[in-house]
């Protein structure tokens, strides 16, 4: 949540951005976005409306041989577009951190949980083996999982896909970074584990104040957790607004026809529960 009127002023990311593959359709056309500090936004769109490209383009991860972005990423005040692969590398994973979708497929399942906590810490930290340990022990208890050494010690294969995501979001908040990224972070999980996941992602926005973009492209998913929800339709963004204005008033055809489609379920999750019935009506 925003605490002052100066976050609103100056967003932590803002975009501007067009993205074309080679010898393709741009999949990103001028679209707009921001990210105010300590927000959560969730970005929705159908598969292929281009909601990783904007993730991997934040991150600087598009291959610079293929593709031809366009625009600026402003990023506490520093254009992500205009910096070399050496200065984006000390922003990933300390500044900006990213969750995948796949959490058994994005760990290595050949090395242990702590080798991996490890390597991750050290990419943008120096200190004590006790530091470390410290930093390891304390991310691991934030995302509700055991500290111990037997835990630390197990393979991924070990591991439920729930305790795996957790791990993952572990690592990616080892460094406190102003900015989570969550690319379809639940879409692998099952219901409760993904209302889990949910609630913890919003528990972590609220005791730390890291800002967390939130990609679906389930639109009722996003509707629990987010201050602000974007619609991506076409590679722009064709609405933007708080939580309850999309569910309660949504102004794009588009983001009408998305509310439209959602079940007519009740949800188990309460506060999703609340600012689902406007859709209903």
């Amino acid at each position: 949540m925003m605490s002052s009127a100066n976050s609103q002023d100056q967003p932590l990311l803002y975009a501007r951005l067009s993205v074309r593959y080679e010898g393709k359709e741009p999949i990103l056309r001028d679209l707009q976005i921001e990210i105010r500090q300590g927000e959560v936004l969730g970005l929705v769109g159908q598969s292929g409306s281009g909601k990783s490209t904007l993730a991997m383009a934040i991150l600087g991860l598009l291959d610079r041989k293929s593709t031809q972005p366009e625009g600026t990423i402003r990023f506490q005040d520093i254009d992500l577009l205009q910096l070399s692969e050496r200065e984006l590398r000390t922003l990933r994973g300390r500044a900006i951190s990213l969750v995948l979708q796949s959490p058994l497929s994005s760990l290595n399942p050949a090395l242990k949980i702590r080798t991996q906590l490890k390597e991750a810490w050290r990419a943008h930290a120096s200190g004590t083996r006790a530091d470390c340990a410290k930093v390891i022990s304390s991310a691991l208890q934030s995302v509700s999982l055991p500290a111990d050494e037997e835990f630390q010690h197990k393979y991924p294969s070990q591991m439920s896909v729930g305790q795996a995501q957790r791990v993952l979001i572990a690592m990616a908040i080892l460094h406190r970074p102003a900015l989570l990224i969550a690319d379809e972070a639940t879409s692998a999980l099952d219901v409760i584990t993904q209302s889990e996941i949910l609630a913890l992602f919003r528990e972590l926005n609220r005791s730390t104040g890291m800002a967390i973009l939130y990609i679906s492209h389930d639109l009722a998913s996003v509707a629990g957790i987010c201050d602000r929800i974007a619609i991506l339709h076409h590679g722009a963004i064709v609405e933007c607004g708080t939580t309850e204005q999309i569910f309660s008033d949504p102004q794009h055809e588009y983001t009408r026809r998305l509310m439209a489609a959602l079940p007519r379920l009740q949800p188990a999750n309460p506060e999703l529960q609340n600012r689902t019935k406007a859709a209903a009506r």
